[in-house]
Parts: C-alpha cells; sequence; structure tokens
C-alpha cells in the first residue's frame, strides 16, 4: 500500500514539473513548414494549385467547350424519338458521346499538344504563353461552330463596341455564344430525326382508329416498326457521319 502510494506521488509530481515548462511559439507557419522560406515554393506550390483548380473544371471544360454537348443532345433525341425509354442506357449514351467527341477534337488536341505542352515541358516558353497557344486551337473551333447572331447577342449585353476582330473577343463571350449555338443545332438536327418516326404514329394511330381498336395504344405497334426502320436505313452509321461531319 505504501508502495503504491509513493509511485502516485511520484506520478504527481513529475506532472507538476512538467506543467511549468513553456514552449516557445514556433517561428514558422504552417505553409513555411509545408512550402519553406523560398519564393520559388511559393512559385511552385502556387502552379500546383492552379493545375488542380484545373484538373476540377476538366469536366466543365470537356461538355461546354467541345462537341460533346450536341452529340449527347442528338443522341437522346434519336432515343426519345424511338419511344425507348432506357435503351440504350444512359452509360452507352454517354460513352458513344464521348468517345466521338475524343475522335472530332483529336486534330485540335494534337496541335494543342504540339504546340503547348511539348514547348512548356522543354522549358522554351512560359506558363502564360502555354495557356495562350493551348486556348488559340480551341477558340478557331467554337468561332466555326458559332452563330453571328450569337455572339452579336453577348456583344451587346457586354456592351463590347469597339471589336475589329475575333482576337478581340475574350472567353467569356465566346464561349456562353457557342454553348447556345449548340443548343440551337441540337434541337435542329433532333427536330429532324423526329419527323420519321412521327409519320410512323401517325399512320399507326389512323389505321387503329379506322379498324375501330381504339383500346390498343398505338405505341404497342408503332415501336417495331420504328425500330425495324432505323435498322433497315443503318440508322446508327447515318447519324454518327453527320453529326461528325457537321462540325466545320
Amino acid at each position: 500500500m505504501k508502495k503504491t502510494t509513493k509511485i502516485v506521488l511520484l506520478t504527481i509530481f513529475i506532472i507538476i514539473l512538467m506543467g511549468e515548462v513553456s514552449y516557445a511559439q514556433p517561428n514558422l507557419s504552417l505553409l513555411d513548414r509545408i512550402v519553406g522560406s523560398e519564393p520559388e515554393n511559393y512559385v511552385s506550390s502556387l502552379q500546383i494549385l492552379f493545375l488542380l483548380t484545373v484538373l476540377t473544371l476538366a469536366p466543365s471544360i470537356l461538355i461546354m467547350m467541345t462537341s460533346f454537348t450536341r452529340l449527347i443532345i442528338v443522341l437522346s433525341f434519336i432515343r426519345n424519338a424511338l419511344g425507348l425509354q432506357q435503351t440504350p442506357p444512359n452509360q452507352v449514351i454517354i460513352g458513344l458521346a464521348l468517345f466521338l467527341t475524343f475522335f472530332i477534337m483529336a486534330p485540335i488536341g494534337s496541335q494543342i499538344n504540339e504546340e503547348a505542352i511539348q514547348p512548356y515541358l522543354r522549358e522554351e516558353i512560359s506558363q502564360e504563353l502555354a495557356l495562350e497557344k493551348a486556348l488559340e486551337p480551341i477558340r478557331e473551333f467554337m468561332f466555326r461552330q458559332t452563330r453571328d447572331k450569337d455572339l452579336g447577342l453577348f456583344l451587346n449585353m457586354k456592351k463590347l463596341d469597339g471589336v475589329t476582330s475575333l482576337e478581340d473577343i475574350p472567353n467569356h463571350v465566346l464561349i456562353p455564344a457557342f454553348i447556345i449555338s449548340e443548343l440551337k443545332t441540337a434541337f435542329q438536327i433532333g427536330f429532324v430525326i423526329y419527323i420519321p418516326f412521327l409519320v410512323i404514329d401517325m399512320v399507326v394511330s389512323s389505321t387503329l382508329m379506322s379498324m375501330g381498336m381504339m383500346m390498343l395504344p398505338p405505341v404497342i405497334i408503332s415501336l417495331p416498326f420504328k425500330i425495324l426502320l432505323f435498322v433497315l436505313v443503318d440508322g446508327w452509321n447515318l447519324i454518327v457521319k453527320s453529326l461528325v461531319l457537321g462540325f466545320k
């Protein structure tokens, strides 16, 4: 019992002595300990932060600044025109639109790699110049697809009257103009796609009404005919060919 009491008292004494020891505040902040006090380390950290920001925005860039928007909308129109709710599945439509986007944008990607990425990796150009050279092919692609009316809309709303060339148009004006142009083009293609399938629905509905079979849903009869028509004309081949060749 006395031995246990001595151990407890010794422990309390050690704790009291340790509590009287004061620790000085560290001179380095958390950021200094991570990146160091050298200016070059701060620059590298900012570059890493910029790269992470670009990677975060990569899905939006892929969707909004490439051919993906038009492709995914047209493919969705095809599925709805056929009257199929989940065939092809969403994963298949998105995957097809994604790989068609890679196919269409491959020349632009090669140009960006040759003129911007590789010279920057060889330290021949600065980061700002590399970014400018990387945006040039993308801007040219968007300008070719953008209607003058849509471009003028955003220029007027931004009140940019001194624009004399395409180089003077900023990206925050070009990108939304390109997006609404792509949306209009996609809906125009979707309307054309809907017409033959709408004709089949009308013919089947009129035939059923003339036969007095008004209780039978026309969709049950028209769906096999629409699928048959789409297969006979090799619809996927025609649609994909038209979509790819439709980009300027």
